[in-house]
């Protein structure tokens, strides 16, 4: 593929709130993991809450999204200048040039889990105040941000489930490439609901401790919620040294099961050899992978017999979800933002809580954060029914 400047960027987690405080937190190592105590969710397990969402308001003309999944994302938008970023895109290419690709697994599923608390006790319906289409619906994140920019181009909403935020940065790419737009607003949210808690813990898939990604005694996910965006454009002839550029995409689809990837990680090694092949990269031009690393013993150990069959072990590597959570829908967008991050200021992450990496996984895995020359990386997202997409990004010399 051509690459495309990665204009502008920004995240919020429960690491905290924009680019600067995320790096700090990714050098020293530290965790936004605490033990659940959110809303009426009486589970053992850790989750990543991002704090300030519930004192967000929207503007008043645009009160009908209102749930916790758009409030979120209004915190994310707002941080490291981005919203003038993007106003200025807009106002650069025009209203029907900028297009949106956004991410999400459950939108605001919350909403309709409030709403039905006070369902009429009657008849059953759901309260008046309930509006499916501006919250519950999976399309209200794209439909919202588009409204609050004022943007008149393609918007689209995601959801692959844990490969949801990464695949916008490729549907955005083929649109560019098509020429049907100039610019993308691509990434991710996912916020917490007593759904998404409940039915991870149904499926065994929970960790009563906070998630040990790669690890020997690893047992399960420490759900979170989060917001990542990226501007996308096409690069200019003569780039910014050390602009940071979306060099391939890679996606597959095993449908080896509804929840469990591949044993062989299959689909995971279809998509990082269709990324490094678009952005034409050979295995050891790869200085640092970025792990989709739930922390559950099947998909640590599938995707990590993937990676060791494509790369070996020369190149290093980490999940960062033992420090954000895994932010589900958003953690594709997540994970790319870091994955920006490091190459800008040559970082190679750590895992927070991981002690003793699995032998059995012959990976370069690293424990702790450390300086590093980086020029390209591979951020991986493996959701479930197999829906994988794999990223490339580098720097520009």
């Amino acid at each position: 593929m051509t690459p495309l400047l990665v204009s502008a960027c920004t995240l919020t987690t429960c690491l905290g709130r924009g680019l600067a405080v995320t790096l700090a937190k990714l050098r020293d190592g530290s965790s936004g993991l605490v033990p659940c105590a959110f809303e009426t969710v009486e589970l053992d397990t850790w989750i990543g809450e991002v704090a300030g969402v519930d004192e967000q308001r929207l503007p008043p003309t645009l009160a009908h999204y209102d749930c916790r999944n758009n409030r979120l994302a209004q915190l994310a938008l707002t941080a490291d200048g981005f919203t003038e970023r993007l106003l200025a895109a807009r106002d650069r290419y025009g209203r029907d040039r900028v297009g949106i690709f956004l991410g999400t697994s459950t939108a605001g599923i919350l909403q309709a889990e409030l709403a039905y608390r006070r369902r009429d006790p009657h008849s059953g319906a759901l309260p008046d105040d309930f509006s499916y289409c501006g919250t519950h619906n999976p399309f209200s994140l794209a439909a919202f941000a588009r409204e609050l920019f004022a943007l008149a181009g393609p918007a689209v909403a995601v959801s692959t489930a844990c490969s949801s935020g990464a695949k916008t940065f490729a549907a955005a790419a083929r649109q560019i490439a098509c020429g049907t737009i100039d610019a993308a607003l691509v990434g991710g949210v996912d916020s917490l609901c007593l759904t998404t808690l409940y039915g991870f813990a149904s499926l065994e898939l929970t960790s009563s401790d906070p998630c040990r990604p790669y690890d020997v005694a690893r047992n399960g996910i420490s759900i979170a919620e989060g917001a990542a965006f990226a501007l996308l454009e096409r690069a200019p002839a003569e780039a910014t040294p050390g602009a940071i550029l979306l060099l391939g995409c890679g996606e597959s689809s095993d449908a080896y099961h509804m929840s469990s990837p591949h044993p062989h990680g299959l689909g995971a090694r279809m998509a990082m050899a269709a990324a490094l092949d678009s952005a034409g990269l050979a295995p050891a031009d790869i200085d640092y992978i970025n792990l989709h690393g739930t922390a559950t013993p099947s998909n640590d150990a599938a995707e990590g017999k993937a990676v060791a069959a494509l790369f070996g072990d020369g190149v290093a590597c980490s999940s960062t979800k033992g420090a954000t959570g895994h932010t589900l829908g958003a953690a594709g967008a997540v994970e790319a933002v870091i994955c920006a991050l490091v190459l800008t200021h040559g970082l190679l992450p750590g895992s927070p809580h991981t002690l003793t990496p699995d032998p059995a996984i012959p990976l370069d895995y690293q424990l702790r954060a450390r300086a590093g020359r980086l020029r390209r990386v591979l951020s991986n997202s493996f959701g479930f029914g197999g829906s994988n997409c794999s990223l490339v990004f580098g720097l520009t010399p």
